[in-house]
């Protein structure tokens, strides 16, 4: 149900190494939009900004293209995301996207995404995402700041030290039940969550 918003989502986590991506928009929102899925690990993108200015150009390189892509720019492209662009913008791009069969996440028009962008805090290879599934991203950042405190830098070390001895535990031969119990103590020894 698009119109009071009730949509059931499920979070996932998605290997940008793995997907081809477009970013399309106009604005600085473009640039913040390709700084998240660059720093995300996406190795296959293109940026498409009609009349990017010259900070945009430089930071996309190569990757920009002057336009909005129709459906045969983006062949093979798994996500798109827009941003900065007016509604009939957004929809033709939108309903291009879909057409050459990508997941779409409009900034701000919750019911022309089909994926939304979480508040993200990262430690490492710990991710924390929230979402208010595009009912108040002011929610979601200010929940963000208050995840940041919580969990420091710090907590990069310490996912990778429970790492560490979960390989060990796995490689003795332990059940997963039991390395999933093991676990639990160590935090609970750790106090880290206390």
């Amino acid at each position: 149900m698009v119109s009071g918003y009730e949509v059931a989502m499920l979070p996932l986590a998605l290997d940008m190494t793995r997907l081809a991506v477009a970013v399309v928009g106009r604005g600085e929102v473009v640039s913040k939009r390709l700084a998240l899925v660059d720093a995300a690990g996406a190795v296959d993108v293109a940026v498409y900004a009609p009349g990017a200015g010259a900070d945009l150009r430089a930071l996309a390189g190569h990757r920009w293209r002057d336009g909005l892509p129709d459906t045969a720019a983006l062949a093979g492209v798994r996500l798109v995301i827009v941003a900065g662009l007016d509604r009939p913008e957004a929809e033709a791009v939108a309903v291009a996207a879909r057409s050459a069969g990508a997941l779409v996440n409009v900034e701000d028009v919750v019911d022309l995404c089909d994926v939304h962008l979480p508040a993200l805090v990262r430690r490492g290879d710990l991710t924390i995402a929230v979402s208010t599934g595009g009912k108040s991203p002011a929610l979601a950042r200010r929940l963000r700041r208050h995840l940041e405190r919580a969990f420091g830098p710090e907590w990069a070390g310490r996912l990778e030290e429970l790492a560490a001895i979960r390989r060990q535990w796995r490689e003795q031969g332990l059940t997963p039940g039991e390395v999933s119990r093991r676990s639990d103590a160590y935090l609970d020894e750790k106090e880290w969550l206390a």
